[in-house]
Parts: C-alpha cells; sequence; structure tokens
C-alpha cells in the first residue's frame, strides 16, 4: 500500500518509519520546514517527503496517516475528507502493534505527564521492562520495535479524538477535566468527549481511574475508580481513592489499606499528591506492589511543573511554565501554600479568565502580567474585585521577576504559572520556564559574590 502521512514532528516520524517497516510505501508532507535529521532519517529508510502541502499528498495514495498535532480544521485534511480518502489517527494506526504485556493508558487537563512518568518510574522501580512515552515526547511507535512488560502512554486530547478502535487499555486514567484547547476542538464538549475515550475504548475488563467530581460529566461504566478529598464519594463505584489528611487511603473489595502517607514524596502541591495516588493505584492493579518509598525514590518533579527554582531573602520562587491553561494554574495556586505573587500571561487559547481571577484574589497578594494575553488578564482581575494597585504590567521575564522581588515579604513565593501558552514570547514553554529559573539562581548566586 502507499500511505501519505500528514506531519513530520515526533508523531509523525514515529507514524511513518513504522508504516515503512510494516511493508508500505511511504510519503510524508509536512506543512513547514523539516528539520536536517528528520530529512536524514527519511532518506535512510527510502522515505519521501515535501515542504508545504502539494497534490502529492493525494497522488495514488491508499490513505492518510494524521500526526497527532494537526487540527481537524487544516485545510489539508478538509480537501482529503470532501475526496472521500480513508483517514486513520495516529492510536487507531500504531496500537495494534506495540508489544507489551500491559498497558497504561493516562490522559487529562493537568497532570497527565507526571502520572504517566511516575507510573514508568514505579514499573522500573519494581523490577519491570517499562516503557514510558506518548505524547510525552517518545512517539507510540517506539513501542512496536522491541518486548515490553508494560507501557504507559500519555494521550493527549487531539490523539484521542481520532480514535476509534479499542486501545487495549488495562488501566485508563484521567487525572481531571477542565476547559483546555477550546480552539482545537471547537467546544468544551468535543474536549470531554476526545477524554472519555481513553475509557470508552479501554480492554473490557480493564479499570478506569477519575476523579469523583468528574464522574457525571464522564458517565463511565465498568471498573472505575474514584478518587476525592471527602471519605464518602458521591458517586458510587468500583473502588474509591480517599485523599486523608495525612495519607491516601483505597477502598477496594470492602477493604480500605494505606497507598501512601504524604510524607513519602518530595512532590510539591495537594495536586502533585493525587498525581501518586493515582499512579500507585494503577500498579496495584497491574499486580505491582512493594515499600512505597522504595518505589518513589529518585523520581523528580518534571522540569517547569511546579519545580523549586530556589529561595531569594526567604521567599520560595516556583517554575510551573508548563501551566498553560487557567485550569493548570488555579490548581498551582491553591495547592501551594502560603501567599503569592503570580506570574501570568503569554499567548492564550480562547479561554475565559474569571475562574482564574478569583482564585488570583483568594490566593495572591500581586499579579505580574506579560505577553499578548496582559490586557484581558488584568480586565478580569479588575473585573473580579483584585485592586488595581496589585497588578503590575511587565514587559518581559526580567522585569516580572524583578518587580516581584521587590514586592515579596520572607514566607511568601512567587509562582510562574502563566495560564497561558508562550509562543508570544518564547519557542516553548520549557524555554520560558529555563529563563525564569535562570533569572533567579543568578540572583541567588550575586548574594554570595
Amino acid at each position: 500500500m502507499k500511505l501519505t502521512v500528514i506531519g513530520a514532528g515526533v508523531s509523525g516520524q514515529g507514524l511513518a518509519l513504522l508504516a515503512h517497516q510494516l511493508g508500505n510505501e511511504v510519503f510524508v508532507s509536512e506543512q513547514k520546514t523539516i528539520a536536517p535529521e528528520v530529512k536524514e532519517i527519511f532518506a535512510q529508510n527510502h522515505i519521501d517527503y515535501e515542504e508545504g502541502h502539494s497534490e502529492k499528498v493525494f497522488t495514488g495514495t491508499d490513505g492518510i496517516l494524521i500526526s497527532s498535532g494537526i487540527p481537524p480544521q487544516s485545510k489539508i485534511l478538509q480537501e482529503a475528507q470532501s475526496r472521500g480518502v480513508k483517514m486513520t489517527g495516529e492510536l487507531d494506526f500504531v496500537l495494534p502493534h506495540i508489544r507489551s504485556e500491559k498497558l497504561v493508558c493516562v490522559t487529562g487537563s493537568n497532570g497527565k505527564s507526571t502520572v504517566t512518568s511516575l507510573i514508568g518510574h514505579i514499573l522500573t522501580r519494581a523490577g519491570l521492562k517499562a516503557g514510558t512515552g506518548g505524547n510525552l515526547g517518545t512517539a507510540s511507535a517506539k513501542f512496536t520495535q522491541e518486548d515490553f512488560d508494560a507501557v504507559v502512554l500519555e494521550l493527549s486530547s487531539f490523539q484521542l479524538a481520532r480514535a476509534e478502535h479499542n486501545l487495549g487499555a488495562d488501566v485508563a486514567i484521567i487525572t481531571n477535566l477542565a476547559p483546555d484547547h477550546l480552539d482545537w476542538h471547537g467546544s468544551y464538549e468535543a474536549y470531554v468527549e476526545a477524554k472519555s475515550r481513553v475509557l470508552s475504548l479501554r480492554s473490557s475488563d480493564g479499570w478506569g481511574i477519575i476523579q469523583d467530581r468528574d464522574a457525571e460529566t464522564l458517565n463511565p461504566s465498568g471498573k472505575i475508580i474514584t478518587l476525592s478529598w471527602s471519605r464518602n464519594p458521591e458517586h458510587e463505584f468500583s473502588g474509591h481513592i480517599f485523599m486523608s489528611e495525612s495519607e491516601a487511603l483505597l477502598t477496594l473489595d470492602g477493604r480500605t489499606e494505606s497507598i501512601f502517607r504524604y510524607s513519602d514524596t518530595t512532590l510539591i502541591g495537594s495536586h502533585n499528591l493525587e498525581n501518586v495516588a493515582m499512579s500507585l493505584c494503577a500498579v496495584r492493579l497491574l499486580g505491582v506492589s512493594g515499600d512505597v518509598k522504595t518505589l518513589l525514590e529518585g523520581f523528580r518533579p518534571l522540569p517547569h511543573r511546579c519545580e523549586d527554582a530556589g529561595t531569594l531573602d526567604g521567599v520560595q520562587y516556583i517554575d510551573d511554565s508548563k501551566g498553560t491553561n487557567v485550569a493548570a494554574s488555579i490548581t498551582a495556586m491553591k495547592s501551594i501554600p502560603g501567599r503569592k505573587i503570580i506570574i501570568l500571561g503569554g499567548q492564550g487559547k480562547g479561554e475565559d479568565y474569571a475562574p482564574l481571577a478569583e482564585a488570583v484574589k483568594e490566593e495572591c497578594e500581586y499579579a505580574m502580567l506579560i505577553g499578548e494575553e496582559a490586557g484581558k488578564i488584568h480586565d478580569a482581575l479588575k473585573h473580579s474585585g483584585f485592586g488595581e494597585e496589585r497588578i503590575y504590567f511587565v514587559p518581559d521575564m526580567e522585569g516580572a521577576v524583578n518587580t516581584a522581588q521587590k514586592l515579596a515579604r520572607p514566607g511568601m513565593v512567587v509562582l510562574l504559572s502563566p495560564a497561558c501558552t508562550s509562543w508570544d514570547m518564547y519557542k516553548s514553554y520549557k524555554a520560558r520556564g529555563e529563563h525564569f529559573c535562570r533569572i533567579v539562581r543568578e540572583k541567588i548566586s550575586a548574594q554570595w559574590k
């Protein structure tokens, strides 16, 4: 067969190489420039490609494989649909070929990268050969090349929106739900429908783990475990994780036992305690057990996800640059104790900033605003009653940190959690977070000179 792959990013590269290894003639069409090293990989595997979509996309093709980030409203996909060309998403093409005894699929609006990485870490610490990837950075197609005891995949709403066939997951997790990527999906309802597919398309005897507060929205069936900070969940399913004051307790099959004590982890914030609880519950459902401290040992917070950047003059600076939506920033603010100065702004996703403003009013002394969305966030803050004298427009990250340093008092937290993407000022959230951390650490170093 001749297959066309749309997109030459991480996902597209994986699709192209797997399709080639399966004996297909492969052509890759990328709208933007393809990196030289990727061109070299394609050349080594006799895969033809183009930069800029053309009629070659459709010439003699038997079908199109869509890499994960291509939006449904893109002209090339609309043209393919009008021509009646068969289109297949990444998950439907790749997952049947993954070589693993067990499969865990993780999605959610926030926390999915931490949960995916942590489950992989725990499984490895338990002595299993575990592969960890998907939307996390390693293409899912990589796990078709060798055998694994378990594979843990982070799945985005983009990937799930195109999934039609059974994913085969033994455990499917939705860490939480909140509006995100509405510009891509078109509505919150469509976004939720995409996320929910990780549950509806799991293995027939597979487990699902969700937040109790999301149960009504998801309306799941089968074996479901919910998580809440209440001993008595609002919804009755197969099991429940209760986040008590000092430990997480799992009730299953009429028995209640401790999953872990909060002192067992160094992760910052109550949301990360939920991530640890879901991760440990998932591995238990896979039949893996062991000393919790040993299993968690060595795991570090993911870069730019509530990561400690350092303490200066009694003020802690926290890098949550990966907080690129309203829900993520609200969670960070509410999960981290103490009064805060928050750095907000960047390129928006079409979200409503009213809930963000209410959280800022409750949790923060001051707000530093940067980037394209600064004006809109300012208006939401002002409308919420957050005082004008507590809002600072700053030109860049240096200005944000410098102003925050002048205003902060010992015991406070300066939190970078922008609620926006970075693309108006930086090439990625990683570059934004690294810049923030570099500024803070240079200030700390200067104190000792």
